[in-house]
């Protein structure tokens, strides 16, 4: 891959252009969060689940909602064609899809990780449900990066709806297997923040996979002479 041969400044505008498109629905997303965050604070055991629950929701949701527009409704949709009339080449194509969709999922994403973190060290809930959240927001961007792999991949709606789904939707599977490891639940109900050896090797396994399926698809892409 060339890197010298993207147009940054093309590639800033169609980052910009999705960006624009979105941040409305994306702003929507982020004072769902909030309100999910809010649910958090109030430390009560049906406000926890309420907001535990209401949170996963909308980071499933924003991030099915980065994907499916900015690709899949695109592709449907048939607009294509005019971004070859534009002066821009498939590497710029690429690439600006690319980015685009890893910042209108990312602000979102990053916002209400802050948020989280935030909600758990001031307010009455245990400190110790740190790093059970973080392994799980590590868990959704995986899942994220999954499926903005497969998309940006394969053309079929069919496929890449089932993989959004199937990514996410194993979000419950994982809770209930990082719920069986004592070092990391010994420590959810006290006011101790310990990174366990599992809870760094499942760490360091999110953050391998999701660069790293970030990276080939980039790179995959990167490598094509036409739009096709």
């Amino acid at each position: 891959m060339n890197v010298g041969a993207i147009d940054i400044p093309m590639v800033r505008l169609l980052v910009a252009k999705d960006w624009k498109l979105f941040e409305k629905q994306l702003a929507a997303y982020v004072l769902a969060g909030m309100v999910a965050l809010a649910f958090l604070g109030n430390a009560k055991p049906w406000s926890f689940y309420v907001g535990s629950l209401l949170l996963l929701i909308v980071l499933v949701a924003a991030a099915c909602f980065s994907i499916s527009t900015s690709l899949l409704v695109e592709r449907k949709e048939q607009t294509l064609g005019f971004v070859m009339s534009l002066p821009v080449s498939p590497l710029d194509f690429y690439v600006a899809k690319l980015a685009g969709n890893l910042i209108t999922f990312g602000v979102p994403f990053v916002v209400l990780s802050a948020g989280t973190v935030a909600v758990i060290l001031l307010t009455p809930l245990p400190d110790g449900l740190l790093v059970f959240a973080v392994l799980v927001f590590g868990h959704v961007l995986l899942a994220y990066s999954v499926s903005l792999g497969v998309a940006m991949a394969v053309e079929s709606e069919g496929w890449n709806t089932f993989v959004m789904i199937a990514s996410m939707v194993l979000v419950n599977p994982f809770l209930m297997g990082i719920g069986q490891i004592p070092a990391i639940t010994d420590h959810l109900q006290t006011d101790t923040i310990v990174l366990s050896a599992p809870a760094l090797a499942i760490l360091a396994a999110q953050a391998l996979l999701s660069t790293g399926i970030v990276v080939l698809t980039g790179w995959v892409h990167c490598r094509k002479k036409s739009f096709y």
